[in-house]
């Protein structure tokens, strides 16, 4: 079953507890480039590295928040880090233990610190 838009809106942002600056900063450090799926197309960014990219877009555009200032590529993008994010917290525990783990590296890309919550 798809979640409706309000319940996606209001996951990813409990979920992406790390501000734009925050996770711009984080994305600009080598290791998080060295954690997480690469692209198909040949380039050398990882998935969870483009999503962030995307995610400091979302939080930029909209750091008010306003469920109506979400456009149609923003929610796509925000279900696919709410569906991320809770799939690996779920299954993954050495993010909050080991913060050299590729789990927690490629939680932050996904603008999730495990170690803030």
């Amino acid at each position: 079953m798809v979640k409706d838009n309000d319940t996606v809106i209001r996951e990813f942002n409990e979920l992406v507890n790390m501000s734009s600056s925050e996770l711009e900063n984080w994305l600009k450090e080598e290791q998080s480039e060295s954690s997480g799926w690469t692209r198909d197309d040949n380039s050398d960014e990882t998935v969870g590295h483009e999503s962030g990219r995307k995610i400091i877009e979302i939080l930029n555009k909209n750091s008010s928040k306003d469920p109506d200032k979400y456009d149609e590529d923003d929610l796509a993008h925000m279900r696919k880090v709410v569906s991320y994010c809770k799939r690996h917290l779920a299954q993954e525990e050495k993010a909050k233990q080991n913060t050299e783990s590729k789990s927690y590296k490629s939680l932050k890309n996904w603008g999730h610190d495990p170690l803030k919550t």
